[in-house]
C-alpha cells in the first residue's frame, strides 16, 4: 500500500529565529525542487518571512491570514485549494498559519476544526502543508489539539510522528451547542418558511444599515442569510429561525432548523461554476468574517458573524 502524498506537520516555534529558520528552509527546499510554494500566515510573521527570502520573495505566492483567512471556514476553498489547484501535476508546498495568540475563544473553535479537515480535504494530493504554532504563547490546550489534528510534529529537536493523532475527535469535540446571547443583546427573531424567507433577508439587512453596514457588505449580510435560509427550506425541514444580535464588535446571524449537516466538509470545496449543485455553505463562508456551526441529527444551528464597520 503507497503511503499518502499528502503530508501535513505541525511546526511548534518559539521566538523569531526559530519560527524565521524554519519557514525558509521549507520554502527553500521547496522553490530548490522547482515546486509551487505559498505562505499565508499574518501580516507581521509575512514580513519576517519576505525579509529573510530577499530576492527569493518574489518566487513565492504570500498572503496575509489574517485578511484571507479571517475566517477559518475560507481558508481550505479560497486559500489553499485555490492555489493547489492552480498547479496541477505538481508537488504543492504551504505554510499555512491559522491559529495566532490575536485569535478568540469564539474563533478557536472553527480554527481547530480548519485544522483536522484539512487532512481529510487533501488526501490523495501531492501537498505539503505546513502549520506553524507559537509554542510560548499559545494556550496548552491549542498545542495539545495540534497534536491530535497533524500527523507529524515539528519543532527544534527535529520531526517525529504524532502519537496523538485523532482529527475526527477534534471536529466533534468542538462540535458543541452554542451559549446564548450575553446580556444585554436582545436578538431580534423571525420563524420563516417558503411564504416569507424574504423578510428574514430584510430583518438581516436592517439590523445591519441600522449598525453602519452599506454598499457591497450589505448585500454580502443579505445573501449570506438568503443562502442558510435557503438551506433550511431545501434540507432542514422546509423552515427555519433566524436570530441577529450584537456580540463582541460583530453582527451575529444565526440560522437554525431541524436538518443535520453529515458532511464535515460541506461549505469548503471549490465549486465549479459549470457544474450544477449547491453553494450555499461556501458563500457564507466566503462572504463572512467567522461561521459556526452546531449540528446533530435532531438539527443545525449555522452562527455567521460580521465585524462591525469602523464609525
Amino acid at each position: 500500500m503507497l503511503a499518502d502524498p499528502f503530508v501535513h506537520p505541525a511546526l511548534f516555534y518559539q521566538g523569531d529565529r526559530e519560527y524565521v529558520a524554519a519557514t525558509s528552509a521549507f520554502i527553500g527546499e521547496g522553490l530548490a525542487a522547482g515546486e509551487p510554494v505559498a505562505v499565508a500566515v499574518p501580516a507581521g510573521r509575512l514580513k519576517l518571512i519576505e525579509s529573510a527570502l530577499g530576492a527569493d520573495a518574489a518566487r513565492v505566492h504570500l498572503l496575509d491570514m489574517e485578511q484571507a483567512g479571517r475566517n477559518p471556514g475560507r481558508i481550505i476553498p479560497a486559500v489553499l485549494r485555490a492555489f493547489a489547484d492552480r498547479h496541477p501535476g505538481s508537488h504543492v508546498r504551504i505554510i499555512g498559519e491559522p491559529i495566532w495568540p490575536g485569535r478568540t475563544v469564539t474563533e478557536y473553535p472553527a480554527c481547530a476544526q480548519h485544522e483536522a479537515l484539512i487532512n481529510f480535504a487533501f488526501t490523495g494530493r501531492q501537498v505539503t502543508i505546513l502549520c506553524p504554532y507559537d509554542a510560548d504563547r499559545l494556550a496548552p490546550r491549542v498545542l495539545r489539539e495540534a497534536a491530535l489534528t497533524h500527523p507529524v510534529i515539528r519543532d527544534a529537536r527535529g520531526e517525529r510522528p504524532s502519537d496523538a493523532y485523532a482529527p475526527l475527535q477534534v471536529v466533534m469535540e468542538h462540535n458543541l451547542p452554542f451559549d446564548e446571547p450575553a446580556a444585554p443583546a436582545v436578538p431580534a427573531v423571525l420563524r420563516f418558511d417558503r411564504t416569507n424567507l424574504a423578510d428574514a433577508r430584510t430583518l438581516a439587512a436592517g439590523r445591519a444599515a441600522e449598525l453602519g453596514f452599506g454598499g457591497a457588505r450589505l448585500d454580502d449580510i443579505r445573501l449570506v442569510v438568503a443562502e442558510l435560509g435557503a438551506n433550511s427550506l431545501d434540507h432542514g425541514g422546509g423552515a427555519g429561525v433566524l436570530r441577529a444580535w450584537t456580540e463582541g464588535g460583530r453582527l451575529v446571524c444565526e440560522v437554525s432548523d431541524t436538518g443535520h449537516i453529515t458532511d464535515p466538509l460541506a461549505g469548503r470545496r471549490p465549486v465549479d461554476p459549470h457544474v450544477a449543485g449547491s453553494r450555499g455553505l461556501l458563500i457564507v463562508n466566503l462572504l463572512s468574517d467567522l461561521v459556526r456551526v452546531h449540528t446533530h441529527p435532531g438539527g443545525t444551528a449555522i452562527r455567521a458573524y460580521f465585524d462591525l464597520p469602523v464609525r
